[in-house]
């Protein structure tokens, strides 16, 4: 959600959100074609990265994310799958870093320490058996907050350190087209900077997000829940309890998928009209999944959770 709040806040509130994106719209980080700002940080194993590092000789995927993330429960797998495909490229590495929680709880609760930090990405490193590097940001967000504080983005960066694109919202599957086209055409023109798929995606996968939304509620605990569904209204009701029931089915498709299926739709449709109507009441509405692209918040800070 946004709001002006510390940057590690300890509860979640969706009116924040809605107020916020209604009155100045989404505003993140580097833009196609721009220099993807550096960075150092440590591994879970120990080990010091930096993004510098790779100019030259590696395109890097970017993804940032937490435990209690819905956006980041319902990509990590296939991400997981993508990583597989392509750990043995030599022209391609994954960084997945660690930020924030998003919907902080009793069980996970907002960092108060780099300590508690690290433990939680390695709570979620061990449940979601990600293969690929875990970065640890910083306490502060130092990291996160250069590429835009969104909880779960991904950057392509490609050879020459410049966003070949960028999604909002972690889709693999257009992560995965872009690949493709950045590998073909440095393959093809001998070149290391291009810039793919129109750069960008602002597009939210608000299905699956529902249907995961409880496993990385659950995480956080009672509290992160209770406030989930409280600051999203009827949406956010609805969402988490289907999702306590379809998400299992989307985990495992053999299983009745025709069902599956037919509930995210009711939840998707269910979360649109919730949105709009929401969106009805603020004076300058704008949709909290799409962002417009004006310069970057220079002043305050604002948090972001679902």
């Amino acid at each position: 959600m946004f709001g002006r709040k510390p940057y590690n806040y300890e509860s979640f509130s969706g009116q924040d959100l809605l107020k916020h994106a209604a009155r100045t719209g989404f505003r993140s980080g580097p833009r196609p074609g721009q220099r993807a700002p550096d960075f150092e940080l440590r591994s879970l194993d120990g080990k010091k990265i930096r993004l510098s590092d790779f100019e030259g000789e590696k395109n890097v995927v970017i993804t940032f994310g937490s435990a209690t993330c819905p956006f980041t429960a319902s990509s990590i797998r296939a991400l997981n799958e993508l990583y597989e495909e392509y750990e043995d490229s030599a022209d391609l590495a994954f960084l997945f870093v660690y930020v924030r929680e998003a919907h902080p709880g009793e069980k996970l609760g907002h960092h108060a320490s780099l300590q508690d930090k690290r433990q939680a990405a390695e709570f979620f490193g061990e449940e979601e058996e990600i293969e690929m590097p875990v970065l640890v940001d910083e306490l502060d967000g130092r990291v996160h907050r250069k590429y835009g504080k969104m909880p779960n983005a991904t950057y392509l960066v490609d050879k020459s350190g410049r966003v070949a694109f960028r999604s909002l919202w972690s889709k693999v599957s257009l992560l995965e087209e872009a690949l493709e086209e950045l590998l073909e055409t440095q393959r093809t023109r001998g070149i290391d900077h291009a810039i793919v798929r129109g750069g960008e995606s602002g597009s939210a996968p608000m299905t699956y997000a529902a249907l995961h939304s409880h496993r990385a509620l659950e995480r956080g605990g009672q509290k992160a829940i209770r406030e989930f569904r409280e600051g999203l209204g009827g949406p956010g009701k609805l969402a988490h309890s289907a999702g306590r029931y379809v998400g299992p089915l989307v985990l495992n498709p053999g299983r009745t998928f025709a069902t599956a299926g037919l509930v995210a739709a009711v939840i998707s449709g269910g979360l649109y009209v919730g949105w709009r109507l929401r969106q009805a009441r603020l004076s300058r509405s704008q949709d909290p999944y799409h962002y417009g692209m004006r310069s970057e918040i220079s002043e305050g800070d604002y948090a972001v959770g679902i």
